[in-house]
């Protein structure tokens, strides 16, 4: 594999790039990065936090990658300080690459590199500018989405666009499905953004600012399902929220979160928006405010998650009985 190159001052040096991501889904940025051997001069990325129900310090996923592939972690708290900005430029980096790191970069970090800053960012800018566009594509019921590579400015994503891709979200799609397949499109469309750049043929776009939206970070109380919604904002609420923070509901007092559902119909009725229709194997039959959903995976606190089947195996659910309640 020949190593990535490009003329500087009319010298061959390899491209040199500080690397700035802190979920999963920079992962298969930076090992693309790797693998097509451009030189990562350090990797940026948020400080340890706790975790789990033990609060145990963890690691951001992109520090664990860069530990096993020798690559030099910075974890600043803050990053218009001084001391950062003068060691991104000591790092003299020709380029910076984000994806997903979780914090916006001052004017004068943006500034050091010649080559600028290029975002990766799972959304077809200018829709669904923020920290959640994945989850809010699917909550929202888009049938497509995709990736905007972009260069970065100091606004919230509104720098100019370079490249785009799109894939389809099907009905049933969740988040962290859709998650995983953008994080892996992400990673060929930073490589062909890269390739461009080097080539001296990329192209910037302004993004029309007037057709932008805004995709905020989620928090617990989003997965509130509201049953006088039709069926399909319900599953897709459902979709949306899965694997985290997770749809919930209340049965008898206690809240159950619901993991899985499907639209069974999507006409008018007559019933109470949350009532339980019918029980049986295949899930709950549950009225919305248009159509009826079929609940198929739930979870009660301090209970694992498991199929409606299988929870009406040890535990009664009667019909008629209305949920949020």
């Amino acid at each position: 594999m020949t190593d990535k190159k490009r003329i500087f001052a009319n010298e061959v040096t390899a491209l040199r790039i500080v690397f700035m991501g802190t979920p999963e889904f920079a992962i298969p940025s930076l090992e693309m990065l790797v693998r097509e051997r451009y030189e990562v001069a350090a990797v940026v990325t948020q400080p340890d936090k706790p975790k789990g129900r033990g609060k145990k310090t963890a690691m951001p996923p992109v520090k664990e990658f860069a530990i096993k592939n020798n690559i030099e972690v910075l974890q600043p708290s803050k990053v218009k300080t001084p001391e950062f900005v003068s060691t991104i430029r000591e790092l003299r980096p020709d380029l910076l690459v984000t994806a997903a790191y979780g914090k916006i970069l001052p004017q004068e970090v943006l500034d050091i590199p010649p080559y600028g800053c290029v975002n990766v960012h799972g959304s077809l800018l200018p829709k669904y500018r923020g920290a959640a566009p994945i989850n809010w594509a699917i909550i929202n019921g888009e049938k497509v989405t995709g990736i905007t590579t972009m260069y970065t400015d100091a606004g919230m994503d509104t720098g100019d666009m370079l490249l785009k891709a799109e894939i389809e979200i099907s009905d049933d799609m969740t988040a962290g499905e859709l998650h995983d397949k953008l994080a892996c499109l992400g990673a060929e469309v930073l490589r062909e953004t890269l390739k461009k750049i080097e080539d001296s043929t990329l192209q910037r776009i302004p993004q029309p600012h007037e057709q932008a939206t805004y995709a905020p970070m989620l928090d617990k109380t989003v997965g509130c399902i509201n049953w006088s919604k039709s069926a399909r904002d319900v599953h897709n609420l459902v979709r949306g929220t899965n694997p985290w923070p997770v749809a919930f509901t209340y049965y008898k007092g206690q809240k159950m979160k619901v993991w899985v559902t499907s639209v069974l119909d999507e006409e008018n009725h007559n019933f109470t928006p949350g009532t339980i229709l019918k029980v049986g194997k295949d899930g709950l039959v549950v009225a919305c405010g248009v159509g009826k959903v079929v609940i198929k995976e739930v979870q009660f606190d301090s209970s694992r998650r498991m199929t409606v089947e299988e929870y009406i195996c040890g535990h009664k659910v009667g019909e008629g009985e209305v949920l949020g309640q």
